[in-house]
């Protein structure tokens, strides 16, 4: 082999083509794209839990304070308001089969009553 020919080789070594570099591009941007694609599913996955449990736990206080009170109207609304504005809650009380005792649904709403949960409980009258 002569210089001429090994420098020749070394030149074709060298570097990488503009398609190898776009190709990897490709790959990079496909992958980037689905790792944030992921993460972004899951955070609003853990938004809305956290939505969920909060309304959860208003309700569920909502719902403890009524067993001391003795006079419930047949249906109140309101809001968690200002500790939880976002909140809104509706209530419904109707009379049961069973003698003594009373149905309430509480329904609490959020997201401008887009997403809401309801809860029923049988109080003694």
């Amino acid at each position: 082999m002569t210089p001429a020919d090994t420098a020749g080789e070394r030149r074709g070594e060298r570097g990488f083509t503009l398609l190898e570099v776009m190709v990897a591009l490709a790959i990079i941007a496909g992958t980037v794209f689905t790792v944030i694609s992921a993460v972004n599913y899951h955070l609003s996955i853990a938004a809305r839990d956290r939505d969920e449990t909060a309304a959860i736990l208003l309700a569920r206080q909502k719902l403890d304070g009524l067993e001391d009170e003795t006079e419930i109207p047949e249906r109140s609304e309101g809001t968690f308001a200002p500790a939880h504005p976002d909140y809104a809650w509706e209530m419904a009380t109707v009379p049961t089969e069973i003698p003594g005792f009373r149905k309430v649904t509480l329904s609490v709403s959020w997201e401008a009553k887009k997403r809401s949960v309801a809860f029923v409980r049988y109080l003694q009258k």
